[in-house]
Formats: C-alpha cells, structure tokens, sequence
C-alpha cells in the first residue's frame, strides 16, 4: 500500500532549511535505501508544501520519518499528516485496476 506524507511548510521555509538540509536528506536517504520511501520533494510556486511517497504495509515508516524529520523537529513543518493512497495507475500502482 502507498501512503502520502504532506507536509504545509512555514512561510520562510526556504530561508531557514538551510542548516537542517543534510540531516533531513539523510533521513529521506536512508528510507529510501530500506525501500519505504519512493519519492519526496517540495511543491513549487510557491514552495509552500512536501509530499513524500511511502510504501509498506501500514503508515508506521511515513509516521516515524515524520517525527524525526528535522524539519519537523525544528519548526519549519506548520502541520503534517499521512494518508492511504490507494494507488491504481502505473508500474508501481498499489491496486493497479485496467
């Protein structure tokens, strides 16, 4: 099963990750080598919101991830939340339905 991570970044987000960057990519790295996340990114114009793609078999890694991302930790993350996405269309689609 996919689960979305989304998070609403504060308004100058862009401005203080600066000095957390490496620590949250190591994080986002080291999910992604043990196959829990798929693919993360921020939103683009404005930068105001992530998402981050997980697989498994419950949300439990998209949680955790999320309570020790230190962008989260430090404030940069207003509100977060993981959410079943039942996926249908694709190579790698959840549920895939033709």
């Amino acid at each position: 099963m996919h689960y979305l991570l989304t998070y609403d970044l504060v308004d100058d987000y862009l401005e203080r990750r600066g000095q957390y960057r490496d620590a949250h990519l190591a994080l986002a790295w080291a999910a992604a080598d043990r196959g829990e996340l798929l693919l993360a990114g921020a939103l683009e114009s404005p930068v105001d919101a992530a998402a981050l793609l997980f697989e498994g078999d419950s949300s439990a890694a998209a949680e955790a991830f999320a309570k020790a991302d230190p962008y989260v930790v430090n404030g940069l993350v207003k509100s977060w939340r993981v959410r079943p996405w039942k996926t249908v269309v694709g190579k790698t689609a959840s549920t895939p339905v033709r």
